[in-house]
């Protein structure tokens, strides 16, 4: 799919994508002044990358997929960093391997700041020497949204990281997560059949990710899906009737992977049930029996739902069930707020939390919807390739920046990834 084929953002002129980049640009170092430069250099495990690290390789993008191609007399800022940031673009070259992030000293923070600054001000250039350009505003657009999935995971990588420390450092004096009031579960039946499912301009909005088209038709049996996410005090109680004990509820991987690990609960719990403690971004907390279970891995969810009598949703019924909820694309405003939406915004009558809490497991393997083609030219490693022994996840998280946040947006992660902000959401079949 040539990348002409992104719906651009018509609706922003290219003053407003230049405000649009200064914005998103300046949330991404505004992530990183709780953290010190040492805490920047921090990589706790190679699935993660440091702060410092994903400063760089956001303006990387835009200096290697904009600047290279558009401007004129093009110059690297540094040439070293062609090599050091590139994340998995074979295209472009050779790459540092990714479990040795945390070992890039040099430059300085100071310096991939510098970096930033330079990038920024020659993209902002350019695009108001170009203002018709199309191809080069949709590159744009692509490298905002890019760097909007970089800041969530800046969060989760830092997250891991400071969990290592004795001391437990809060990154921030206040995350929210939203806690309910506690209240039964109750199931929300569809009819199913034939649906439509996928990315659409209308519903949500004028960007989408290539593994979100094209649009097409997809056949549901009937089914049931829980009205809000599963609690941490729900979790509590599949640990105390020896859920991780019982292998007859676990995948054989993932039984296997319980016995490799010890695992005994989620990632960040700590002490016994009935005094329960969990690291969180404010630093370690009382565990809440009302927020949403959060940093479990696809194991761990689909064990949980096994024990419940229920099973994970399709990503399909969930697309189906969260477009049911009316209005909810008023809900999401052009803000970098990194927040859930508020419960009593939620529509009655309809599932609730199903947008910014956590990301919600389903069971659907990550694969091309049919017609699938990924975009033209060096762009186009950007999802396709990773289309194998991962799963799909809906919803988007409290990590999530809520512009980011739509209802076909696929994100995936393999089985036993766990510190991502994912929990789940019940569904089973009406019988």
């Amino acid at each position: 799919m040539p990348l002409t084929h992104l719906a651009p953002q018509a609706h922003l002129s290219p003053s407003g994508l230049g405000q649009r980049f200064a914005q998103v640009r300046g949330q991404t170092e505004a992530l990183t002044q709780p953290l010190s430069a040492e805490d920047c250099q921090l990589q706790s495990m190679p699935d993660a990358s440091p702060a410092k690290w994903h400063l760089a390789h956001l303006t990387w993008f835009f200096e290697t997929f904009v600047l290279e191609k558009y401007e004129p007399g093009f110059k690297p800022f540094d040439a070293s960093f062609r090599v050091l940031f590139n994340s998995y673009y074979n295209g472009v070259g050779n790459k540092h391997p990714r479990p040795q992030r945390g070992l890039i000293s040099r430059p300085t923070l100071a310096e991939v700041l510098a970096y930033r600054a330079q990038v920024d001000e020659r993209v902002s250039t350019l695009l108001q020497s170009h203002p018709d350009n199309t191809e080069l505003i949709q590159l744009i657009t692509l490298g905002l949204h890019h760097e909007q999935q970089h800041q969530e995971l800046l969060l989760t990588d830092i997250k891991h990281a400071l969990s290592f420390n004795r001391a437990r450092p809060a990154y921030a004096q206040h995350w929210p997560l939203s806690s309910i009031s506690p209240q039964p579960l109750q199931w929300f039946g569809f009819d199913g059949g034939l649906v439509e499912h996928g990315y659409d301009e209308g519903m949500d909005g004028a960007f989408a990710f290539d593994n979100e088209t094209p649009r097409h038709k997809v056949y549901l049996a009937p089914f049931e899906i829980g009205s809000r996410l599963v609690t941490n005090g729900e979790m509590m109680a599949f640990i105390d009737d020896g859920g991780y004990r019982r292998p007859e509820l676990w995948l054989s991987m993932g039984w296997d992977w319980v016995q490799e690990n010890g695992a005994t609960q989620p990632l960040y719990w700590q002490g016994e049930l009935g005094a329960l403690q969990n690291f969180t971004l404010q630093g370690l907390v009382k565990l809440d029996p009302n927020t949403p279970v959060c940093h479990l891995n696809y194991f761990e969810a689909d064990a949980y739902a096994r024990w419940a009598e229920a099973r994970l949703p399709t990503e399909f019924e969930w697309e189906l069930a969260a477009r049911s909820v009316a209005g909810q694309q008023g809900n999401f405003v052009e803000t970098e707020a990194y927040h859930p939406i508020p419960l009593q915004q939620e529509i009655v009558g309809s599932p609730a939390q199903m947008f910014g809490d956590v990301w919600e497991w389903t069971q659907s393997n990550y694969n091309p919807y049919p017609g699938y083609k990924p975009w033209e030219g060096l762009v186009g490693e950007y999802n396709g390739k990773f289309m194998c022994n991962q799963f799909v996840l809906r919803g988007g998280s409290c990590a999530t920046p809520q512009s980011h946040i739509r209802a076909s947006y696929r994100n995936f992660f393999p089985p036993d990834a766990q510190w991502q902000f994912s929990g789940l959401r019940l569904a089973r079949d009406t019988n």
